[in-house]
């Protein structure tokens, strides 16, 4: 009784700092800006907003298109048996069932597992991983394919140092020929990665295919010069660290800028004030009021 009591109360303080930052700063709304569920719905939160759905989860994606976002953003990495699956986090003993690494078992494995977020998250969600064929399969028996946005997960942490990265062109050509068997466009997929050795890769096997470099904003200067010189499409940054001049900078250089992150309507607001062309937002019902999408 006592954990539903300080549950409830923290909710409603969640609620009570959403009205006030509502109140403040008014959003002039853009209706150019592409608004995606960062990571589906986002991640497991008590509060502002309570999320019991898992990050890059079916139900988590639903949810976002449900609801109104243009598109999601997913997490994708390989299985030990070279199956595309959506997954974020490296260990599965950090948010599922299993153990060690996804690259350490085998689909048939990996769809079996749970996720697990603790009290009181797996009350409500009883969520299993999916792989990426799945995800492709139900999307097109949408109306129309939403906008993805495809994060690459290439640093196997359970592979050996220096070769933690020696499965990502298996991991790109895995990619290429789900998205062709499901004739996505290509036109409605960013394919984000941190690697400058991947981009060639994707050029290869997906040339119709934009390219969005995700930049730590300690390496921006490092990183705008990388994405200028491979001719890239997009940037993206971190909703933390995103600033209004990061953003002129990228734009004055031929760049998209895609922002991820954002969960109080502070934060939001002030991710808008930068301008990108692009949020994968956390909180997504929050971000569709501001921009007028939804009441």
């Amino acid at each position: 009784m006592r954990n539903h009591f300080v549950f409830k109360a923290a909710l409603a303080l969640a609620i009570t700092w959403q009205l006030a930052g509502c109140a403040t700063t008014k959003v002039t709304p853009d209706p150019k800006l592409v608004i995606l569920g960062h990571a589906g719905s986002g991640f497991f939160t008590p509060i502002s907003p309570f999320n019991f759905r898992p990050p890059s989860s079916w139900r988590g994606i639903r949810r976002a298109l449900l609801r109104g976002a243009d598109g999601v953003e997913v997490d994708l990495q390989l299985s030990q048996d070279s199956v595309v699956m959506l997954y974020h986090d490296q260990k599965l003993d950090d948010h599922g069932s299993g153990t060690g690494c996804v690259s350490q078992h085998t689909a048939a494995e990996l769809v079996q597992l749970r996720y697990r977020g603790g009290w009181p998250y797996d009350w409500i969600q009883k969520e299993r991983p999916i792989t990426f064929d799945t995800l492709l399969a139900r999307l097109n028996r949408r109306p129309t394919f939403p906008r993805l946005h495809l994060d690459l997960h290439e640093d196997d942490q359970c592979l050996p140092a220096g070769k933690q990265h020696a499965r990502t062109p298996l991991l790109i050509r895995q990619i290429a020929r789900s998205l062709a068997r499901y004739r996505v466009p290509p036109e409605k997929v960013l394919l984000i990665t941190q690697e400058s050795g991947t981009i060639p890769l994707v050029r290869k096997a997906m040339p119709k295919v934009p390219i969005g470099l995700e930049i730590a904003s300690d390496e921006f200067a490092f990183g705008l010069r990388l994405a200028r010189t491979e001719k890239l499409h997009t940037v993206v940054l971190d909703a933390d660290r995103v600033t209004p001049e990061q953003t002129a900078q990228a734009r004055a250089a031929g760049l998209g800028v895609v922002v991820f992150g954002g969960r109080s309507a502070k934060d939001i607001k002030r991710v808008l004030a930068t301008q990108p062309n692009e949020i994968e937002v956390d909180n997504l019902k929050r971000l569709l009021i501001l921009q007028g999408r939804k009441k």
